[in-house]
């Protein structure tokens, strides 16, 4: 968790590797590689989404599986719209559209007084609303013209 902290998350991913090594069940600190993956996503966004996915898979509930996909997708959708570059509202929006689905399955399987997976959901909309260019991609192919 320090290192995680400490913006170190290539440190805490080490550490993590090493801990499920000796204990390979410690969902906590399956959680936290999972995290710890998802803060490298601007460095090395496919790789490191690919092992984060992994390690959600192996989640042992239900819950956990959709609320943590829900969190990598919505991470993965700040990361390319960090990134700037001229399609990036278009594939974050893209993203975004499955967190909110893996936060909604999860809402459903939420235990009592977990409110974490309708948190999450406003916060993505609330990320949408707030950015305009967050938006799907327009069907009309027609190229535009410069004048």
């Amino acid at each position: 968790k320090r290192y995680r902290l400490l913006n170190e998350p290539e440190q805490a991913e080490s550490i993590c590797l090493d801990i499920l090594e000796v204990s390979p069940k410690n969902e906590e600190t399956r959680i936290l590689l999972l995290l710890a993956l998802t803060d490298q996503f601007d460095a090395r966004l496919a790789a490191a989404f690919q092992e984060a996915m992994d390690a959600a898979a192996q989640l042992e509930g239900a819950y956990e599986r959709a609320y943590y996909k829900g969190v990598i997708f919505e991470r993965r959708a700040r990361a390319h719209f960090r990134r700037g570059s001229p399609q990036c509202g278009h594939v974050a929006y893209g993203w975004f559209q499955k967190a909110l689905a893996a936060y909604k399955k999860a809402e459903s399987l939420r235990p009592p007084d977990n409110d974490e997976p309708l948190l999450r959901w406003n916060t993505c909309v609330r990320m949408m609303e707030r950015y305009p260019s967050i938006e799907p991609e327009s069907s009309d192919s027609t190229p535009q013209l410069l004048e």
